[in-house]
């Protein structure tokens, strides 16, 4: 199992991005905050209601410093089908990696053996590589862009403020604990 404060687990795979397939690496993201965003499956029921919204965020994100990576275990080729027959899934401009091999999800801990598929996971990675914060859903269950936001602002907040922590439902100008110590990698 991957942990919080361990260092991502590395891949290398295709990826359609910008209607193109191409290799990406999570070391190509090294420097920005990351954003991995496993799905179970294209042409399915509740992951265009997320990409769709993880798409029309994806510029706030961007302008936060961060990099959004969808991954399912479609293939490339899937994927692009997906692209060009869907007006929801046309709107992602972030990458959509492909795990045929079952080999990040694996790393990851969201693959379903029995099933071949992905849980829906989030994971999001410091600019060091290092995992900050992650959620696992049921797969009948979508997630939030706004709490992914607000994680992601948390999470950048405590890097900044060593000795601070973001309690419940913090949000960018409310007051953050003073904790007099460095929290960072403490926690």
């Amino acid at each position: 199992m991957v942990n919080i404060n361990d260092e991502a687990p590395a891949f290398t795979a295709d990826a359609l991005i910008n209607n193109e397939v191409k290799k990406i690496s999570l070391s190509d993201y090294k420097g920005k905050w990351v954003i991995l965003f496993f799905y179970p499956a294209d042409f399915t029921f509740v992951c265009p209601t997320e990409l769709g919204e993880l798409a029309d965020n994806y510029e706030k994100l961007k302008s936060m410093g961060a990099e959004v990576i969808s991954i399912s275990t479609d293939t490339a080729f899937v994927h692009k089908a997906w692209h060009d027959h869907s007006p929801t899934i046309k709107k992602i401009k972030f990458p959509m990696l492909a795990d045929p091999s079952r080999e990040v999800c694996s790393a990851y801990y969201t693959l379903i053996k029995e099933e071949g598929l992905s849980l829906r996971a989030t994971y999001l990675i410091d600019p060091e590589g290092k995992i900050k914060a992650f959620e696992f859903h049921d797969n009948s269950i979508g997630r939030s862009i706004d709490e992914l936001v607000r994680k992601l602002q948390a999470a950048q907040y405590v890097k900044e403020h060593g000795g601070e922590a973001c309690p419940m439902n913090w949000k960018p100008g409310k007051e953050a604990l003073k904790t007099g110590i460095d929290m960072v990698g403490k926690i």
